[in-house]
């Protein structure tokens, strides 16, 4: 389809549809729209708002695009894979949490393919933090499968894995405004992961991606808001659920009480540079921290292991962190982690 057609479509105020969203992304992947024709795209789009077939739509474009990372054994054999991930862009600068509920998920038997990038939104990015708990990022696709075969969690660095979006990131940091690929990167995971919890900013997000999610096949998803804006499981206040199972969506809302969890403050939770947001995934790993810390991160591995199938619902998902956090089995699996990336990495 001619890119031109779609942007008039766009700027007229139509929605595309998934087959045209599609087309027109795979005109950006592949390098042959001008920086001009980019800008009008995301802004229209933007300008207009997203529906879930456009970023369906998107999300296959950059999935052809991408350089797909092969996960050695079956997934019926193994277990499914799971990734958590956030949109960015929250009210409350905190640690990082999906990275510290990945870890914990993987010690309670998750076998997780963390896909991320370094921080847009805030001082510290999934990939900064790894960094600094002393986590080689800098992977072959080849050695992230080893990886994940070995530790049972891997961390797959987007940019290496995404070489087409080199086309619109000049274009993005130009724009200085959200757009739709800040939906499209946390869907695109490298090594076709179709469990997922994703985490949005505002509120509005939630029914989008669940539906988009549901439209490209994902087996079990949950998309959560937390209050008072967090782009994770909140143990603030309410967090609004959108849970793909079985081919439905299913609303609700969660709290830490509702979870046997004691709710916690912004302080409890606040985040830094990576070096402070290391040191506090250390502490709630190694038992150190107890508090509200300990609780965001079991709310958010509960989630993780609710799509993954590992827990009948959410406290009991609750519970199998907490056995994974005191067990020292969390903690082991970041030791692994570091070791696995370590030893891939050098050679």
């Amino acid at each position: 389809m001619d890119l031109k057609d779609l942007i008039a479509s766009v700027a007229a105020g139509h929605n595309l549809s998934e087959a045209e969203s599609e087309s027109a992304f795979g005109h950006l992947m592949s390098g042959t729209a001008s920086p001009v024709q980019i800008a009008a795209l995301l802004v229209g789009l933007r300008a207009k708002g997203h529906t879930a077939a456009e970023v369906a739509g998107g999300v296959r474009a950059l999935r052809t695009a991408m350089i797909p990372v092969q996960v050695p054994g079956s997934q019926s054999e193994l277990g499914p894979l799971v990734d958590t991930c956030g949109t960015g862009g929250g009210a409350v600068t905190t640690f990082n949490i999906s990275t510290a509920a990945a870890l914990v998920a993987a010690g309670a038997g998750a076998r997780v393919a963390k896909h991320g990038n370094r921080s847009f939104t805030s001082k510290s990015g999934s990939a900064d933090v790894l960094e600094a708990l002393g986590v080689e990022i800098q992977l072959s696709p080849e050695a992230m499968g080893a990886v994940l075969a070995e530790a049972g969690v891997v961390f797959m660095f987007a940019p290496l894995l995404h070489p087409a979006m080199r086309h619109v990131g000049p274009v993005r940091r130009e724009l200085g405004i959200p757009t739709i690929m800040n939906l499209l990167g946390p869907l695109t995971n490298p090594a076709g992961v179709r469990r997922q919890v994703v985490g949005v900013s505002e509120p509005e997000l939630v029914p989008l991606l669940v539906d988009a999610l549901q439209a490209l096949g994902h087996e079990q998803a949950m998309v959560v808001h937390g209050f008072p804006g967090m782009d994770e499981m909140s143990p603030m206040g309410p967090t609004r659920v959108a849970e793909l199972v079985g081919g439905r969506v299913l609303h609700h809302e969660v709290t830490a009480e509702l979870l046997g969890l004691t709710p916690a403050s912004a302080d409890e939770i606040a985040g830094g540079t990576p070096a402070e947001n290391a040191e506090r995934i250390e502490a709630v790993l190694s038992g150190r921290d107890r508090g509200g810390a300990r609780t965001v991160t079991l709310m958010n591995a509960a989630a993780a292991l609710r799509v993954g199938g590992l827990c009948e619902d959410l406290p009991h998902g609750v519970a199998r962190a907490a056995e994974a956090l005191d067990s020292g089995a969390a903690l082991d699996r970041l030791e692994r982690l570091r070791s696995a990336t370590r030893r891939y990495g050098a050679s």
